[in-house]
């Protein structure tokens, strides 16, 4: 078990998911009485009915966006807009907020984040120090990495971000074993470093925040740090963490994640590209098919390490491709809404092209047999559902590119 954080990470997967299922409907429940927010988006939903993923799938998907809009309009009264059990006292020692501004309650669980999984899969361990240089500042990103190195038994040094002479200063003096923070913000102290002749301590490191491409991961080894990427979000904590082996994000286990078709609520075949949708099991913030607005795919097989969750290949771009079309927004929800008037269609792609001032609008789409005057009845389609004209172009299945897309701006800008 030295390799594993607990035994929930190598758990039968049917077992997992029977755990999921069974603790859905109580989280249902709690998100319907407890906050008002769910208790109209789950107007009518029973939660005893809630015990497959395919009654699951029927419930809607709550944006990151809507719920931006639904903080806004309760401000006044409620900062989180309804979605929190909880809003001030004892039960909520922090509030932070994000850039929109959409504001996070912290509870007071132990890990509450639920990112001592990923710390231990980054390797480190009790008593460790941990050089944490994420933002303390407004957001969460400084306490959700504080917080799971607590749970994990390490001591941290809040660097935040900036000072890197003071920084580094701390480092030579503290010799803390790792590092947490952007994987930017490593490269620039090992730089920094570089050029003042100090060679820095750290062994190991768990960045998130940003891409982390394996270019920067090549160039930090290189310079003897081992680092490891988590996704985790200001909404949900923890979502999914890499292992040493390197292969993908292997799912938390106290998120049940979907991965949908970008401006709808209809899971991807496995391996397709879509947006991450997450339901949490937060008593305190508990989030219901939460669209992340992140891209991404389900990766095939287990992790070699032995842990059995699911694996996502990682942060793929953004779901949300609202674009401006001759001077009207065309959203991923109207694609959708037009896919689903033709069973002939198995994917669709919305081209914009042109130079500013002259937009092109073509609809490439995947088709299974394509009977006379589809192209026309879909031309019809796209012009009553967007207000506007654009060209069908029937493709063969398999053409359109497996990234996530809906929405291709391909204007030029010069």
């Amino acid at each position: 078990m030295t390799d594993h954080y607990d035994k929930l990470e190598i758990r039968d997967p049917a077992e997992r998911e029977r755990d999921l299922l069974a603790a859905l409907p109580k989280q249902i429940a709690q998100a319907q009485t407890a906050t008002s927010a769910f208790q109209k988006i789950l107007d009518g939903v029973k939660p005893a009915d809630i015990t497959t993923r395919q009654a699951l799938e029927q419930l809607p998907v709550t944006r990151k966006s809507e719920l931006l809009e639904l903080q806004k309009q309760r401000r006044a009264d409620d900062p989180f807009g309804g979605f929190a059990s909880i809003v001030r006292g004892p039960r909520m020692p922090r509030v932070f907020a994000s850039p929109g501004t959409i504001y996070e309650p912290e509870g007071e669980a132990r890990d509450y984040w639920r990112t001592a999984r990923a710390l231990h899969a980054a390797g480190f361990r009790s008593g460790d120090l941990i050089h944490n240089s994420f933002s303390y500042h407004m957001t969460p990103a400084g306490s959700i990495m504080e917080t799971g190195a607590h749970a994990l038994g390490c001591t941290v040094f809040a660097g935040g971000t900036g000072q890197t002479e003071q920084q580094l200063e701390a480092i030579a003096d503290l010799k803390p074993e790792g590092y947490a923070g952007t994987p930017s913000f490593l490269k620039i102290l090992l730089e920094k470093a570089e050029e003042k002749g100090q060679k820095l301590p750290f062994t190991k490191a768990l960045v998130s925040g940003e891409a982390f491409p394996p270019s920067l991961h090549d160039w930090i080894a290189a310079h003897g740090v081992k680092g490891t990427q988590c996704y985790a979000t200001a909404d949900l904590g923890l979502i999914a963490y890499e292992t040493s082996a390197r292969e993908g994000l292997v799912i938390d286990e106290g998120v049940l994640v979907e991965i949908v078709r970008p401006g709808t609520g209809d899971p991807v075949p496995d391996g397709e590209v879509g947006e991450i949708v997450v339901t949490s099991f937060n008593p305190n913030y508990p989030l219901v098919r939460f669209g992340t607005g992140d891209l991404s795919a389900v990766l095939a097989g287990t992790c070699p390490t032995g842990r059995t969750n699911k694996r996502i290949k990682g942060w793929m771009g953004r779901a949300d491709q609202t674009t401006k079309v001759r001077g009207m927004f065309v959203h991923p929800s109207q694609v959708a809404e037009i896919v689903r008037r033709f069973p002939e269609i198995q994917r669709a792609r919305l081209v914009v092209s042109g130079e500013m001032g002259d937009d092109q609008m073509t609809f490439k789409l995947e088709c299974a047999g394509a009977p006379d005057g589809l192209d026309a009845r879909i031309a019809d389609a796209v012009r009553e559902v967007t207000k506007l004209r654009g060209t069908i172009e029937l493709v063969a299945p398999g053409t359109l590119p497996n990234d996530g897309k809906v929405i291709e701006d391909a204007r030029s800008y010069k």
